[in-house]
């Protein structure tokens, strides 16, 4: 059975109110790299679907979206912010940053205290 990236974010997130410490700290590693991979499929998708629209069509979807934006931004940039905002209401991305804002209320995080 082949699980998606979103299901694992699930698991994950699913499992991580009963985990401590570094068990915790595994979760967040494998839930961190599984939504870096998320975005990055996504932000290929949007690119992809925005490939032939002009730098002011993209400034007004981008900003119809939410994201603040202006016309100086090149393209890479405003397909970033257009995957960003379609990225942060998926359900994977909900499920990570649920799971790590709980993990950092129990004082767990992946960004070492100096």
């Amino acid at each position: 059975m082949v699980t998606t990236t979103t299901q694992r974010l699930l698991d994950l997130a699913a499992a991580a109110p009963a985990s401590h410490d570094e068990d915790l700290v595994l979760l967040l590693r494998e839930a961190s790299e599984l939504y870096q991979q998320g975005f990055a499929d996504l932000r290929d998708t949007v690119a992809a679907r925005f490939a032939g629209p002009s730098g002011g069509d993209l400034v007004a979807a981008a900003t119809a979206a939410g994201m603040p934006c202006d016309a100086s931004q090149d393209r890479d940039e405003l397909v970033l912010l257009l995957a960003l905002a379609e990225w942060e209401m998926t359900l994977a991305a909900l499920a990570y940053s649920e799971m790590a804002q709980d993990a950092a209320h129990r004082g767990v995080c992946l960004i070492p205290e100096e």
